[in-house]
């Protein structure tokens, strides 16, 4: 399968990468914002699963399809941008709701819970960041002549994965932390509601902004 020498080299690029917020960065950093922990950690899951779907599609062989279609790769681009755009304006509707919500706890319904996650999925999956680094890089890292090209990237896929979930983690919990302080003046959190939505809005306008280097 795929040697030492070859996983902690990928580890090692996987984490220069991460380590520079993007699309999914923001997006957590947004959500905590505007609907706080819970949600961000919702959030943060969807997008890892999502995540991990693009790796599975770039070891099936779709990935490359959509690295080496402008087309494809352009639509997917300005599907997830338009997606982040919507859920900003969304926010920004709701942010006077944000009090009420912040009162009541950690309890909610499971629907709410899911929908989030399924949020977190589609920027996970629809982020230009993720396509590239996924289609790109990835495959540099299997090794040929051992053979099942496709179980060595699911392998390796899982570092990206871990190193993503625990840093946007932390991004997370941190913005809902500083969120915490904003709730204890309706303004203040009806604020920072708005600039969690228009955070979302910026983002999308600037993923749909951002060319692909070729």
């Amino acid at each position: 399968m795929v040697s030492l020498e070859r996983f902690l080299a990928f580890a090692a690029m996987s984490l220069v990468v991460i380590v520079i917020p993007g699309p999914s960065v923001l997006f957590v950093i947004g959500r905590a914002l505007a609907h706080g922990r819970r949600t961000a950690l919702a959030s943060v899951f969807g997008n890892v699963v999502g995540s991990y779907a693009l790796i599975v599609a770039v070891a099936l062989g779709v990935g490359t399809l959509v690295e080496a279609s402008v087309t494809v790769f352009l639509a997917v681009k300005l599907a997830g941008a338009a997606y982040l755009v919507f859920l900003g304006v969304q926010a920004f509707r709701h942010r006077g709701d944000l009090r009420a919500s912040a009162m009541e706890g950690p309890a909610g319904p499971a629907r709410s819970d899911l929908r989030t996650v399924v949020d977190g999925f589609v920027v996970g999956i629809t982020n230009p960041k993720g396509i590239v680094f996924f289609a790109a890089v990835l495959p540099q890292f299997v090794d040929h002549s051992a053979g099942r090209l496709a179980a060595q990237m699911l392998v390796l896929g899982l570092v990206p994965i871990a190193i993503g979930l625990v840093t946007d983690t932390l991004w997370g919990l941190g913005a809902a932390a500083a969120r915490s302080w904003f709730a204890r003046s309706e303004r203040r959190l009806s604020l920072v509601g708005g600039a969690g939505g228009f955070a979302m809005i910026g983002l999308g306008v600037t993923v749909a902004a951002t060319g692909r280097a070729d």
